[in-house]
């Protein structure tokens, strides 16, 4: 799934969480799969995540295609993972919390790729995230400069 939040909760076993409606299609076919991808995009892909939140996953056949992402299998998982990410983590699910009106997945990393704007570290000259700041009559997100 496209994300533009996450977080690394622990380094030895490699852990991340990310947040997730339990009513949305996502969540459910995470919980059901017991796996998930996140795939980190340029922020060229933002109006695509701001249609991908209009569509009901229910209501048709393939999500992120109805979006305009193009997807293929993970390579060690059975996962979607979208084409042209600057980052994806492969996870099996681990762990799941109920926090508030959201629940808690937590994926062990089984396999991490990236492209060339990442090292060490990101290269934001040359990888300009999509970092969301809510949703007002659409997806909201910060536009930069990346300093």
């Amino acid at each position: 799934m496209p994300v533009v939040s996450y977080a690394s909760v622990s380094d030895s076993p490699p852990l991340v969480a990310v947040a997730c409606n339990p009513e949305s299609y996502t969540c459910k076919l995470i919980i059901k799969s017991r796996a998930f991808s996140l795939s980190l995009l340029g922020r060229e892909h933002t109006s695509k995540l701001g249609t991908m939140a209009t569509i009901h996953g229910g209501d048709v056949t393939d999500k992120l295609t109805s979006a305009g992402l193009a997807h293929a299998r993970g390579t060690k998982l059975r996962v979607p993972v979208i084409t042209g990410a600057r980052a994806t983590l492969e996870c099996s699910l681990r762990s799941k919390h109920a926090m508030g009106d959201h629940v808690l997945v937590v994926g062990l990393v089984r396999v991490a790729h990236a492209d060339g704007a990442f090292t060490d570290f990101w290269d934001f000259h040359r990888y300009r995230p999509i970092l969301y700041t809510g949703w007002k009559e659409g997806m909201t997100s910060y536009e930069g400069p990346y300093e």
